[in-house]
């Protein structure tokens, strides 16, 4: 299917460069007919038999050459559409598979991509050249641009969660094994003496400077809100490119432009939690669909799950109940903290947090595969075929 595609694209495009080549002459005897239409009559009348026949040829040849020209009108519009058809680009960043779709030129997978680079060089905790990375170091630092604004946006949701995200449980989730895929369960010994550590009430950042500072071995750690944050700015990006059609897969986090070129709505399918299929469907137009869940990362020991997103107030994986959360939204930012945030805090806290605000709806799904939705995404909102049976709940302010 994508060869004939490819195929079909190729004779739009020679279709196109026909037109450029040959449109010079055609204009130039359009104009040349214009300019001359009284003379070429007069001399007709003079030298022709049939006067009458020879302007009728004339007229039908003049109406040729006008219609050319306004094909040449039409075929320049279609290579601003051609222009703007499908582009994809897939590349690895912020340690994941990123796949751009967008309707515009291409050029701009690339400033996209760079977008998302470029904060990530500025943000991650193992680059040495990150100022992330030499805060954690020195116990002090500063950020700038995006990074210093995703560092107030992390500090706004961790207040917001009462904790329940904190961009230092960074300490735990090494000792666990996450960082490094070496898995283990570390004694309650070493739990106990990270936990002081674990606190971001206790960083101290100058939104005025940029100015960080940090307690001794306490390290700072943005990811569970830079992939959606990045995917925003890209998307920010775009939409003042001209792209008004567009959707940004970040290993799972997507964000979206607008709505398919044809109007209809994006189609983001939400995985099952114990399985690979998807569980059920969201339309959605330029909004954010991000998901958190104990099925992306984990590990087993001794017949039990231990998996990636850790509880701050513990320092084990949390256990509250739910397996999944998706959250919808406008700002990618805030819809990947809250995923992280609202999985930590189980449904009964999350549900209330949700009836305090005004910027978010969410899916919950329980370890007994139980799924609720809020209200604002009943009517967006669709089962698969294998998971037709799912008892589902609506959650209403």
């Amino acid at each position: 299917m994508k060869y004939a595609s490819f195929h079909a694209i190729l004779s739009v495009d020679f279709l196109w460069l026909v037109c450029a080549n040959h449109r010079c002459a055609i204009l130039t005897l359009f104009i040349f007919f214009v300019n001359q239409r009284k003379k070429i009559l007069f001399l007709l009348k003079i030298f022709t038999i049939n006067y009458h026949l020879e302007a009728f040829i004339y007229e039908k040849t003049f109406i040729f050459f006008a219609l050319c020209a306004f094909l040449l009108c039409g075929c320049s519009e279609s290579s601003t559409n051609f222009s703007s058809g499908l582009q994809k680009s897939n590349f690895f960043a912020m340690d994941t598979s990123i796949e751009f779709n967008i309707y515009g030129d291409a050029s701009l997978l690339k400033e996209a991509q760079n977008v998302l680079t470029d904060l990530e060089s500025e943000v991650s905790v193992t680059d040495p050249d990150s100022e992330i990375y030499k805060i954690n170091q020195d116990g002090t630092g500063t950020l700038s641009g995006n990074a210093g604004n995703l560092m107030q946006e992390a500090l706004e949701m961790c207040r917001r969660t009462d904790g329940a995200l904190d961009i230092s449980v960074y300490p735990i989730v090494r000792a666990w094994g996450f960082t490094t895929e070496e898995y283990q369960v570390p004694e309650e010994t070493e739990i106990e003496s990270l936990l002081p550590l674990v606190d971001y009430t206790k960083i101290q950042y100058d939104t005025a400077t940029g100015n960080v500072s940090i307690p001794k071995g306490m390290t700072i750690d943005l990811g569970s809100i830079a992939k959606g944050y990045g995917g925003q700015l890209a998307a920010q990006l775009l939409r003042e490119k001209g792209v008004t059609s567009a959707l940004l897969n970040l290993g799972g986090n997507v964000q979206t432009i607008g709505s398919k070129p044809d109007g209809s709505p994006w189609q983001v399918g939400i995985q099952d939690p114990t399985g690979d299929t998807p569980m059920m469907v969201l339309s959605v137009s330029d909004q954010a669909v991000i998901t958190s869940g104990g099925y992306e990362r984990y590990f087993e020991q001794d017949g039990k799950t231990y998996w990636h997103i850790m509880d701050p107030s513990t320092g084990h994986p949390a256990d509250s109940g739910l397996c999944s959360v998706t959250v919808v939204g406008k700002d990618g930012g805030i819809c990947d903290a809250l995923s992280t945030s609202l999985f930590v805090m189980g449904l009964e806290k999350a549900a209330a947090l949700w009836q305090q605000s005004n910027d978010f709806e969410a899916v919950f799904v329980t370890d007994s595969h139980e799924v609720y939705i809020t209200e604002g995404l009943k009517d967006c909102f669709a089962l698969t075929e294998d998971h037709a049976d799912t008892n589902v709940k609506v959650l209403e302010k």
